[in-house]
């Protein structure tokens, strides 16, 4: 873990992991770790075929594009006789609440209420050239760009675009060196996990997340994509697996041999806070992007699971270390746990 103010990463971009470590120390007193720690060793030595496994994991990531010309945003945006105001931005609206956010930053900097912003549909004829919506860059290239345009309802026109540059670039990329990021965002998750030794099945019990997502636009938003984020990697790390047949054939086609997150993956407690007092000056009014990073809270639970797994294989006297390969599917979880119901059908199988 990252102890001094100011660090650097391995391509030697400087970063201060102040907030990741107070997300780390944040989250482990929130999902009161220790203890319950304390309580799944007592769950394990009471139960033989099932076992419980607890994980936490810090996250830092890069929000922005290494290649510079992507980190850029426009908008149009048109203001009518009767007060409306019509806004046309380059983003993608996918349900991450881009528009939502550029209505409030249309808002704030033209003191209008919001109900008299409206969007239109992203369209190359109004806004070309748009940048993608990736790397949780959206809403800050976006935004941007419609907060610059401000500057000319000052005078006289009631149309105009704004455009945002973006950050400039500053990679060596012979060397693999410099500024590959506009910003980091930070985070922690904890996760506890209970798995059968019979079946191979799970359930995920609870997941604590603490997210440093700067001084947030809209909350409600960003705690929706922190929740959506880590459902996608609970099928990332858990459930989604790609088949293929020795002749290459694909085999897990359609939902009903691709198995995707439904309602009874998600933890019966999900408890989601947003790191308090961070600001971020590289982005607008100091927020974060957010909608990236939290898919690789998912893998607590992986981790959780082969904690179990590990437990139940002390008890047979397996100490040793054991590979386990995402995603940690039933049946793999299952032949981990080695017994001699697995022995049988690994002679009978001959694997």
């Amino acid at each position: 873990m990252y102890r001094e103010e100011l660090c650097h990463t391995h391509y030697k971009q400087p970063f201060c992991p102040t907030n990741m470590v107070r997300c780390w120390d944040e989250c482990l007193e929130r999902a009161d770790y220790q203890e319950r720690l304390r309580s799944i060793q007592l769950f394990n030595s009471a139960n033989r075929w099932r076992k419980r496994g607890i994980a936490a994991v810090p996250q830092k990531f890069g929000v922005g594009f290494s290649k510079g010309f992507y980190n850029q945003g426009a908008a149009l945006v048109n203001i009518f006789k009767d007060g409306s105001v019509l806004v046309t931005h380059g983003g993608t609206e996918m349900g991450q609440g881009i528009h939502t956010k550029a209505v409030q930053i249309a808002s704030r900097v033209l003191n209008v209420p919001m109900a008299s912003i409206f969007i239109k549909e992203t369209c190359t004829g109004n806004v070309p050239n748009a940048a993608p919506s990736a790397a949780s860059f959206g809403t800050d290239s976006v935004g941007m760009a419609v907060k610059v345009n401000d500057a000319f309802f000052q005078k006289i026109s009631l149309s105009a675009t704004g455009f945002f540059m973006g950050p400039p670039t500053n990679v060596d990329w012979e060397k693999g060196e410099g500024a590959a990021y506009y910003y980091f965002t930070y985070g922690a998750c904890c996760s506890e996990v209970e798995i059968d030794c019979l079946t191979g099945d799970h359930k995920n019990i609870r997941t604590d997340i603490v997210m440093d997502v700067g001084k947030s636009i809209n909350p409600a938003l960003d705690i929706g994509q922190v929740e959506g984020g880590f459902v996608q990697g609970v099928g990332l790390y858990t459930i989604e697996e790609l088949q293929f047949s020795p002749a290459g054939v694909l085999l897990t086609r359609g939902p009903s041999q691709y198995k995707v997150p439904a309602l009874c993956d998600v933890p019966a407690q999900l408890n989601v806070h947003l790191l308090a007092d961070s600001e971020n000056p590289c982005a607008i009014y100091m927020s974060k992007g957010v909608g990236e990073p939290p898919v690789f809270f998912g893998a607590t639970l992986f981790f959780a699971i082969k904690a179990a797994i590990a437990e139940a294989r002390r008890e047979r006297g397996l100490g040793e270390p054991f590979p386990l390969s995402s995603p940690a599917t039933a049946e793999k979880i299952r032949m981990a746990c080695q017994d001699q119901f697995t022995e049988m059908v690994q002679l009978t199988t001959g694997c």
